[in-house]
């Protein structure tokens, strides 16, 4: 896992096993790694690219990170936007590369700095600071409405469980979100891990843009947490039709999920979900 993860001791607490004298023992345990992310974009030129955004993330796959945090923020439509993308020295001692520098091609607008859009982020809440719903409605390139996706529910249900195998830095440390995107047939297409649940869905569409899948139609994509207004505004810049979550959805995840016309369903755990939008894309047939 690289710098994903690292060790450290800890004092291990077995209240059960107390009374057999072996309540506190001392042992080595792996932690998901935390460290910032700075994401400077600009145009071509020394000195050019600014500082756009600090986000809290799981190191690895940063490129992949930075670009669908740009495409899912409006800032970028494809990977033709982006002349290129590289991991810079940044100023810690010793070097950690904590620095993506974006140059954006010829003829893209570069980002404005807007005291009341603050890009700050974190490894819980995401895009923080914006003035207001308005602000963060960036409205989707592609249309999902008439997305013809269709999925059984018996198969659906499974999708959890294929995802939590593919798991590797979950199963070090226990603390690293999910993000995984699917086909009808349910393959999983790509995973991708981090200690914020908005930084693998990004790290999901980047990889996705890099690759010029875009957008993901016919496609769903699950998360292992809750469904956030942030991810689901995500999904939709993605043009994905479906996004489930093994968690609880909320309001603004609900009521943008239907005006953007996606399929939203949460709970999705052993044989049960809720499907809150579009749930003629869910089937009771068994899969072929």
């Amino acid at each position: 896992m690289g710098r994903a993860t690292d060790r450290r001791g800890v004092l291990r607490i077995d209240l059960d096993a107390a009374t057999a004298g072996r309540g506190a023992i001392r042992r080595p345990d792996t932690l998901a790694v935390e460290e910032p992310l700075e994401i400077r974009v600009g145009a071509a030129g020394p000195g050019r690219r600014r500082p756009l955004a600090v986000t809290m993330r799981t190191p690895g796959d940063d490129l992949d990170l930075a670009i669908g945090f740009l495409l899912t923020e409006g800032l970028i439509r494809s990977t033709d936007d982006v002349l290129t993308a590289q991991l810079c020295a940044g100023a810690e001692t010793p070097n950690t590369y904590n620095v993506v520098d974006v140059v954006l091609a010829p003829g893209v607008p570069e980002p404005t700095t807007d005291p009341s859009r603050n890009f700050y982020t974190t490894s819980s809440c995401g895009v923080c600071g914006k003035a207001s719903i308005d602000a963060v409605r960036t409205r989707s390139l592609f249309p999902v409405s008439a997305d013809p996706l269709s999925v059984p529910a018996v198969l659906l249900a499974e999708l959890p469980d294929r995802l939590r195998a593919a798991q590797r830095g979950f199963d070090r440390t226990g603390g690293l979100h999910a993000a995984g995107l699917f086909t009808p047939d349910g393959e999983l297409v790509v995973l991708r891990e981090d200690v914020g649940r908005h930084n693998a869905v990004d790290k999901v569409i980047g990889w996705a843009v890099r690759e010029r899948r875009l957008p993901l139609a016919g496609h769903l994509l699950l998360v292992s947490g809750r469904a956030s207004f942030e991810l689901t505004q995500k999904a939709w810049m993605a043009g994905l039709p479906l996004l489930a979550a093994v968690s609880a959805p909320s309001t603004l995840a609900a009521e943008l999920a239907d005006e953007a016309g996606m399929t939203l369903v949460g709970f999705l755990r052993g044989r049960t979900m809720n499907v809150y939008t579009g749930p003629h894309r869910i089937t009771m047939e068994l899969p072929a």
